[in-house]
């Protein structure tokens, strides 16, 4: 099966993504026009351990101080790197003293035992999996849940149609751009967002950018 991952670092797609959600929705056509070219920020660097242990330590932290924890967290394994064999023959002590919760060192050592027991899926495994199934197979970690899951789909995998319709950002962004008076519920933004598919991944960048906008 070809790489889906490689989808969002296509330009040539991005372009013609772009151009389908303007001829499916006028006001996403506006917010397109008024937000430029998409540089959706995606990564091909790391494995779905490291990044999957990267959202666990960024959760409900600003981002500025989740870097900082997540660069300690780091620094503790400078050979080795950050890895499930790492994680598991460090003790829990070592680890919280880069800044980690009890959760979140829970979260982490329950995400190195299932990846270091190959009950995961591993980066080659989601070549050939539906955006769905690498969800079911994610969320059974501890402190993983679809949004973090969705995250994942977009900035590591590159999968062209994801629309996190439980994140915030995304429902204040489709709030501005429908002129409403109130965000969307998550299942109302799901059946409203079809109408961008095969390119919610896309729309969504364009929401969250709504946002930042000055709208």
């Amino acid at each position: 099966m070809s790489r889906i991952l490689s989808t969002l670092a296509n330009k040539s797609f991005l372009v013609k993504a772009e151009r389908e959600l303007s001829k499916l929705d006028e006001d996403m056509s506006f917010l397109i026009q008024r937000a430029g070219p998409c540089t959706l920020d995606y990564s091909q660097k790391n494995d779905l351990f490291f990044t999957l242990a990267r959202s666990i330590i960024y959760q409900q932290l600003h981002g500025k101080a989740a870097a900082t924890i997540f660069q300690r967290l780091q620094g503790l394994f400078p050979r080795a790197g950050l890895t499930p064999r790492s994680i598991l023959r460090t003790s829990d002590e070592k680890i919280k003293s880069a800044g980690l919760s009890q959760n979140k060192l829970l979260a982490l050592k329950d995400l190195a035992n299932r990846t270091f027991r190959d009950e995961l899926p591993s980066l080659e495994d989601t070549y050939s999996m539906t955006d769905e199934q690498i969800v079911e197979e994610l969320i059974v970690v501890r402190g993983i849940g679809r949004w973090t899951v969705e995250m994942l789909l977009i900035f590591r995998l590159g999968r062209p149609d994801i629309l996190p319709v439980g994140d915030l950002g995304i429902r204040k962004g489709y709030m501005l751009l429908k002129n409403t008076h109130d965000m969307p519920k998550p299942a109302e933004l799901a059946l409203a967002g079809e109408v961008w598919s095969p390119y919610r991944s896309l729309a969504a960048w364009y929401l969250w950018r709504a946002t930042e906008l000055q709208w």
